[in-house]
């Protein structure tokens, strides 16, 4: 059983979490050996950025061995950050990981954990410099939908964290697994307002 648990924490972008959130339980849909799970610091609801409120189904304390761990980004890593038991968490949990993985600010709370010295990661193109300022023996790069470093994949902001879902569905099991959950989730770009912004 592959088991993915997706962080919580106040103040999280909702699509950050969510967007993988539909990716990986899509694909979970389609098999019987890969369960999605949601965990925070305590068992409280949790009120996301815009409103959104999720019960964890986990706690740092009673969570199930991960072989996937996601970090959603969102205001609320600029208080996370300085959070010893969440960061303490990821420290943790990481090692025994296949993938350690973020969406867009969430990259932050991966460096603060000490998680991302050496590597290369990505974040919203609005907090490159910040995050490359604050973490200078870690490469940020521009302008890249996800990276790749080994086993860790960091997305840029918000709608990036499905891109790479999808891109991992096909690396944990098959690239047809990842095609089926992109059909599935009707998830084929077409912006309706194309012009530069």
């Amino acid at each position: 059983m592959t088991t993915l648990g997706i962080v919580l924490f106040e103040d999280l972008e909702e699509l950050d979490a969510i967007g993988p959130w539909e990716v990986f339980t899509s694909a979970a849909a389609q098999r019987d050996d890969f369960r999605v799970l949601t965990v925070a610091e305590r068992s409280d609801p949790v009120r996301c950025a815009k409103g959104l409120r999720v019960i964890p189904d986990h706690t740092f304390a009673d969570v199930p061995e991960l072989d996937i761990v996601l970090v959603p980004g969102g205001q609320g890593t600029r208080r996370e950050v300085e959070n010893p038991v969440l960061l303490d968490f990821l420290r943790r949990v990481a090692p025994t990981c296949s993938w350690v993985t973020s969406v867009c600010t969430g990259s932050l709370l991966l460096c603060g954990a000490g998680l991302c010295d050496g590597k290369r990661v990505t974040t919203h193109w609005g907090f490159v410099e910040p995050l490359a300022k604050r973490h200078p023996a870690t490469e940020v790069l521009a302008g890249r939908r996800y990276v790749r470093d080994g086993r860790l994949v960091t997305a840029a902001g918000v709608s990036a964290g499905i891109d790479m879902a999808l891109w991992l569905v096909g690396q944990v099991f098959d690239i047809e697994t990842a095609r089926r959950t992109q059909r599935f989730i009707e998830y084929d770009p077409a912006p309706p307002y194309t012009a530069d912004v």
